[in-house]
């Protein structure tokens, strides 16, 4: 009887041992070595990347930035309300003959332009006076850096002002509407910050 419950405890324990060998031995969920080469190679998953969209290198663009990476300094809006003041100052010592105030904004051509005109209009015994309704607007049209030093700024000017002149057939007020392109100009390695009024266009309003 020992020996035949011997053999029958011996089968028992071989059945358990069988059993637990067959729940500890199988692997449970997924496996590191079940992960494909190529996913395991990826440390995690992007979106892609959208590629940049296309500069406009247009001339004016290119040109203001050839301007401020020459004077980082130079500032867009700053610019344009002095050059509204300039334009203000000019037309108003024009049609003056402030020859004095006109030769330390403009270039000698156009220098030359304008003192011709008010040469002209002495001879023939008129005046004028120009008094602005409102601020002129102003708009960067084109901008430019020539010679490596020589910032130029062509600045499109709409204005509306009230022009009063006299002569020898009388007085006469008359109130006008203009549209140019003025040019300034400023070399860079200059000390002094004023721009200098270099061409006149007309412009389509």
């Amino acid at each position: 009887m020992q020996v035949l419950e011997l053999i029958i405890f011996a089968g028992l324990a071989a059945i358990v041992l069988y059993q637990l060998y067959s729940v500890l031995g199988r692997r449970v969920g997924r496996q590191p070595e079940d992960t494909p080469a190529t996913e395991a190679a990826r440390p995690g998953v992007r979106a892609p990347e959208r590629p940049p969209e296309p500069i406009d290198d247009g001339v004016a663009l290119s040109g203001l930035a050839a301007v401020k990476a020459r004077d980082p300094a130079f500032d867009v809006g700053q610019f344009l309300n002095g050059s509204k003041s300039a334009y203000q100052m000019i037309v108003k010592a024009f049609s003056e003959g402030d020859r004095a105030t006109l030769k330390n904004l403009l270039a000698p051509p156009v220098m030359s332009s304008f003192d011709a005109a008010i040469a002209q209009r002495e001879s023939e015994g008129r005046s004028e006076t120009v008094e602005f309704l409102h601020s002129p607007r102003a708009d960067l049209e084109k901008a430019e850096l020539a010679a490596g030093e020589l910032a130029r700024m062509t600045v499109r000017f709409l204005a509306e002002f009230r022009a009063r002149s006299k002569g020898p057939e009388g007085e006469a007020v008359d109130d006008r509407r203009t549209a140019e392109l003025w040019t300034f100009e400023r070399n860079l390695k200059s000390r002094d910050p004023n721009w200098t009024l270099i061409h006149v266009d007309a412009a389509e309003a």
